[in-house]
């Protein structure tokens, strides 16, 4: 939805990066156990960044920013999923999309309520 309040469209597009970050956990948490698979995560703030300025209007037009995975260590298999970081992260991602989607259903009560005057 674009009515034009560029509040509206940062907190759009903040949902629209924490969707695209919620995929990227779940296909680590699936992958846990795949040999060689490498954790994938992105920069949400650097994300959201390029999504604003690159003019994004939904989450297929992101240009992630991804975390280099090189920073986790690898299991004998090659595969560095740290199972429990996964859900702390999936679990904090879920909390900050939530928050961005009652700020967003605030913007639009109060939009409603400049137009109808408050009745």
């Amino acid at each position: 939805m674009q009515i034009g309040d560029p509040v509206m469209n940062v907190l759009e597009r903040g949902m629209d990066v924490s969707w695209f970050r919620q995929q990227l956990i779940a296909d680590n948490i699936a992958n846990v156990d795949t040999p060689n698979y490498k954790t994938q995560d992105i920069d949400f703030k650097k994300t959201l960044e390029n999504a604003l300025k690159d003019g994004a209007t939904s989450a297929d037009d992101l240009d992630p920013v991804y975390i280099d995975s090189d920073q986790y260590t690898e299991s004998n298999n090659g595969n560095n999923v740290d199972i429990e970081n996964e859900m702390a992260q999936q679990a904090i991602n879920q909390l900050q999309y939530n928050s961005l989607a009652r700020l967003e259903s605030d913007q639009l009560s109060m939009l409603k309520t400049a137009i109808t005057g408050g009745v």
